[in-house]
């Protein structure tokens, strides 16, 4: 390219100085010679207009090549010349080059999708409207050809997963489905996820209800046991005409236990009552140093601290719901730090403007036993000897009816931390 430059600017020195010559002769008159400047001036002209379009035609060529996708041509000097061969050979090369980069992009492109083709979770590209640009193997057994996107499916918060139902085979099944906006050459695009978690639900929902069967069988068996037994006992002695008092003594207890256990039944029957009758929460804004004022208040130990993050942080809640929540978890916390030398109790919150807030209720009390982690959420499960075993499961209940969750971080002997997350507004 270097030759073909110097020759461009040789050429055009050369016309400069012919028209320059060509003008003196012709003003002395020097009409032979001006004839001989005039056609040298003339063949460098087409000389160099000859160059340029034998140069216009390679490019031609260039551009048809990559216009047809046919990167199997090489170019070949017009004429003999090294200026000539140096510019056809230099376009062979960058034709070579991009056929190399557009081969490594096909090959990666093809990698790609033959990757996501293969992975078992549904993915698919559509625009903001739904309409389907791409999906993988796994998304066409699920959903089959279709065109658009059901809108509710696209309502989901960016990077937030909900859970949906679709018709598959006649029957429902539930699907995680996950939308992230992305922007591909100048258009934004949205890359839509489907995983059927129909059998993690159904599979959940099965040890959800057996550790529930379990504790009701539990507590139901513990009282209709004695209650049978007694009922037994006393149908054997039969009515005699005559008590003695001994006999009258034994029979009154028998009838207080009898009493007893199923008064207790009753409770319990009516705590899972109250359980499953929780009122939809009625949300406003709360002002939490208020909210922390009346726990104050009920819960006036010292070492029992309250604090927010920053001041005037407000609260989207029901505030006697989520009242009734901080409660139930300080009073656990007190009797966690029952044995402790130097109780600690502190209620937190955190907020950032526009995101989740938490609220933590941490002590340093026994700690949670490991293999009983996974069950204080259950209905009726309590360690304690006097416990209801609904007063976590309430909690839990009342945070999913407000959007929310409910964890829980244990170490035995260092003490738990109980967070309530709330969604943003």
């Amino acid at each position: 390219m270097k030759r073909y430059s110097i020759s461009v600017v040789l050429h055009i020195l050369l016309l400069v100085i012919l028209s320059i010559g060509g003008y003196l002769l012709f003003h002395y008159e020097l009409w032979f010679s001006t004839l001989i400047v005039t056609l040298l001036l003339i063949a460098t002209g087409v000389h160099l207009y000859s160059i340029q379009m034998r140069l216009a035609g390679m490019m031609r060529r260039l551009t048809d090549s990559i216009r047809f996708n046919d990167m199997t041509q090489s170019f070949q000097p017009p004429f003999k010349s090294r200026m000539m061969v140096e510019l056809a050979d230099e376009l062979s090369q960058t034709l070579k080059l991009f056929r190399g980069r557009l081969l490594e992009e096909e090959v990666k492109h093809q990698y790609y999708e033959n990757l996501l083709s293969k992975v078992d979770t549904a993915v698919m590209v559509t625009d903001r409207s739904g309409r389907v640009e791409w999906m993988n193997h796994a998304a066409v057994a699920l959903v089959g050809q279709e065109t658009q996107l059901p809108q509710e499916w696209l309502t989901t918060s960016w990077n937030e997963t909900q859970v949906v139902r679709i018709r598959q085979q006649g029957t429902s099944v539930e699907m995680a489905v996950s939308c992230t906006l992305f922007a591909a050459q100048n258009k934004e695009r949205l890359l839509v996820s489907l995983k059927n978690i129909h059998s993690v639900l159904e599979r959940n929902e099965m040890e959800a209800w057996q550790k529930l069967i379990r504790v009701l069988t539990h507590e139901i068996m513990n009282s209709i046991t004695p209650i049978i037994s007694l009922s037994e006992t006393l149908s054997e002695r039969g009515i005699p005409e005559r008590l003695s008092e001994k006999e009258y003594g034994v029979m009154l207890q028998a009838m207080q236990t009898i009493h007893r256990r199923s008064k207790g039944l009753l409770g319990f029957v009516e705590n899972y009552r109250r359980l499953t009758r929780i009122p939809t929460p009625v949300c406003a804004l709360v002002m939490v140093d208020e909210l922390f004022s009346d726990l104050r208040k009920l819960f006036p130990d010292a070492f029992i601290h309250f604090a927010a993050t920053h001041r005037g942080a407000t609260l989207y809640i029901d505030r006697a719901q989520i009242e009734q929540v901080l409660i139930n978890l300080i009073k656990n916390a007190k009797e966690a730090c029952g044995q402790s030398t130097a109780p600690q109790i502190e209620v937190e919150l955190e907020q950032i403007p526009g995101k989740v807030c938490s609220l933590t209720v941490r002590d340093n009390g026994e700690g949670i036993l490991p293999e009983v982690m996974d069950k204080i959420f259950v209905p009726f499960f309590t360690t304690k000897p006097s416990g209801s075993g609904i007063g976590l499961s309430l909690c839990k209940q009342i945070m999913n009816l407000h959007g929310g969750t409910i964890t829980v971080s244990s170490e035995i002997s260092k003490g738990s931390c109980f967070t309530l997350m709330f969604p943003g507004r």
